[in-house]
């Protein structure tokens, strides 16, 4: 699904999020940032979208690793095009599975991917194995909004717009469908924070964004 898309996903994120998207992402690179990191693996990396954000800190190294070979692809001609092919590597890997050695980087980011794990469990396991002791996770992902009004007309968008625009856009049936049902059934929140606690992680916060929409989960190693 995700290499069939490929080629117009990055227009189809920034015009179906109404442009909400380089805010949440701005928002990781400064976290990023203020850890010091300068090893930094972006799972589920997809087009590169993050990992070029990214950039903007000095110095900083990104392995991005996504099971997708169209969107890797997608992703390699944009980071070439921007004279990052240096600074960014691209690798195709499975998140729950990585081939890696333990303690390799210092932080990972991980935006809007988690939800499409097969095993969530597993694949936060392997992020903790190859994230540094002290090393910081962040983990982008949509929410469901809290407030009565408002989550109805998210839902609304969601359900019954959000579909018909990504199949005409992009030429898939499955794809804008599948959004949906995936974060309705992603276990967000105090859930996610309790399976991150489960296999390892401490100090797990979670801060919700743009009134719900997505959160930003911050998870550290040790």
């Amino acid at each position: 699904m995700f290499d069939a898309i490929s080629p117009r996903y990055d227009f189809l994120n920034h015009a179906l999020s109404l442009g909400i998207d380089y805010s949440w992402r701005t928002k990781v690179r400064k976290c990023v940032a203020a850890t010091g990191a300068k090893k930094v693996m972006d799972v589920a990396t997809g087009t590169g979208d993050l990992a070029l954000e990214l950039m903007k800190i000095e110095g900083l190294q990104v392995t991005g690793v996504d099971i997708s070979a169209g969107m890797l692809e997608v992703g390699k001609v944009k980071i070439r095009q921007k004279g990052f092919a240096e600074r960014i590597t691209m690798q195709q890997a499975d998140a729950e599975h990585l081939p890696f050695e333990d303690h390799a980087f210092d932080a990972i980011t991980v935006s809007f991917g988690v939800r499409n794990f097969g095993d969530l469990k597993q694949g936060l396991s392997d992020m903790r194995r190859v994230l540094k002791p002290g090393g910081q996770l962040f983990v982008l992902e949509f929410s469901q909004p809290k407030s009565r009004w408002f989550s109805a007309l998210y839902w609304f968008y969601f359900k019954y717009i959000l579909p018909v625009l990504g199949r005409l856009l992009s030429r898939s049936v499955n794809a804008y469908t599948y959004l949906p049902a995936s974060v309705k059934a992603f276990p967000e929140g105090k859930e996610f924070a309790s399976i991150a606690q489960e296999v390892g992680y401490s100090n797990v916060t979670y801060t919700p964004l743009t009134m719900g929409i997505c959160t930003l989960y911050e998870c550290s190693n040790g």
